[in-house]
């Protein structure tokens, strides 16, 4: 998102690593003279990097910008973090425009002469992301409302079930805390097989193993590997935000018509 507004007028750096796993990153040293070395720093909020905070008070005169800032978060239902927010709101529509504006108004204001380049920049993408979105959407409710639930590892989808019209069945809510215990595991299977659910999936920076023990267990399809937490590589299967959004739209539509 940062790179698509920033264009050519700002250079645009991850602090984590493609494939890491956010919650629980352990930032180097080299990442803290990184962001040192920044004009800005933007992060996501909503309890996604449980470390930042401890990160940033190394950091010494280093403006951020909250990028959930102004979005009406859903909260996470069970688990220690029930009542917390879920931190995984760009994977809505509503929401990931209101991250462009929030990385459009951050630069703006700590850098105002390329001011016409970010709102250019900015409206274009947000484009781009209603052109992507909306017909992953209809591919979506395409599917048989019976068939329409998202069985995954973590529950980072709840923004997308929402604005999708599907049911959300999860392991656990959040990976900051237990994940795959027998009874996670217990729960969801018997979940699947009371609503015959066709599919389960995991995401890419956890473990599949317990979303494959369900799928062997009860018959259901295990429809692969989503992406929410972090890109790829360039080479990787999702290096930007758009290819994202389709691969994991695309697993779960098909994954759900078998």
């Amino acid at each position: 998102m940062a790179k698509n507004v920033a264009g050519d007028v700002a250079i645009v750096e991850s602090i984590t690593k493609a494939g890491a796993e956010i919650h629980g990153y352990s930032p180097t040293p080299r990442d803290i003279v990184k962001a040192q070395n920044a004009d800005l720093i933007l992060w996501n909020g909503l309890n996604l990097e449980l470390w930042f905070d401890q990160f940033f008070s190394n950091l010494s005169n280093v403006p951020s910008v909250t990028l959930t800032e102004g979005i009406d978060p859903i909260d996470i239902r069970d688990g220690e973090y029930a009542g917390k927010p879920n931190p995984h709101a760009w994977m809505s529509l509503d929401s990931s425009l209101i991250y462009v504006d929030n990385i459009r108004n951050g630069f703006i204001k700590y850098d105002p002469a390329n001011a016409e380049v970010y709102n250019r920049n900015a409206e274009a993408y947000k484009r781009k992301i209603s052109d992507t979105i909306l017909p992953l959407k209809n591919a979506i409710l395409a599917v048989p409302k019976e068939k329409r639930w998202l069985v995954s590892c973590e529950g980072a989808f709840s923004y997308l079930v929402r604005d999708f019209q599907m049911n959300e069945l999860y392991l656990w809510p959040i990976n900051a805390g237990a994940q795959g215990t027998p009874k996670q595991v217990k729960r969801v299977i018997d979940s699947v097989e009371k609503y015959n659910i066709p599919a389960v999936f995991c995401e890419s920076t956890v473990s599949q193993a317990p979303a494959q023990q369900i799928s062997r267990e009860t018959g259901a399809a295990y429809g692969g590997v989503l992406y929410v937490d972090s890109l790829t590589k360039a080479d990787g299967p999702v290096p930007t935000y758009l290819d994202l959004l389709k691969v994991t739209s695309e697993t779960i539509v098909v994954g759900l018509s078998q």
